[in-house]
């Protein structure tokens, strides 16, 4: 659930990035691991095999997160640069700031940092851990 909820944040939240019909993601590697679809509000994840994953909807600046069986597995609120992650529970897991320079950090409960994201002028996102190492990305 962790990877799928950055996924989302990559597609839906970040400044900078343009959110198109179809978008690919992939490992560190550049191999494809995955592909989402928007039509309006929702977007659907699929997996490289294009089995469906995930379904999220957004309203106004929440985002909710359904599985494959259409439970709620999570949720995103979204105010001003900083968007808080909860759990299907409403137990806040995590939080993402983004700067001015497209960049968004991202912390855990404790405020301790565990990834980010940087978008460059191309619209490709991409994902690193605490370390700075690649570990995905979007296009």
């Amino acid at each position: 659930m962790k990877k799928l909820l950055g996924i989302l944040l990559a597609l839906l939240i970040f400044s900078g990035m343009s959110m198109a019909s179809n978008v690919n993601s992939y490992d560190q590697y550049g191999m494809k691991t995955g592909s989402y679809k928007t039509n309006g509000n929702t977007t659907t994840e699929y997996d490289r095999y294009g089995q469906k994953q995930a379904t999220f909807r957004t309203n106004g600046n929440t985002t909710n997160i359904y599985d494959r069986n259409g439970l709620k597995a999570g949720s995103f609120k979204q105010f001003g640069d900083t968007t808080t992650e909860y759990n299907k529970y409403g137990q806040k897991v995590g939080t993402y700031r983004t700067n001015s320079n497209g960049t968004t950090t991202k912390y855990d409960r404790y405020g301790r940092k565990t990834g980010s994201f940087k978008t460059d002028s191309y619209g490709r996102t991409t994902e690193y851990d605490r370390y700075g190492r690649k570990v995905g990305s979007y296009k």
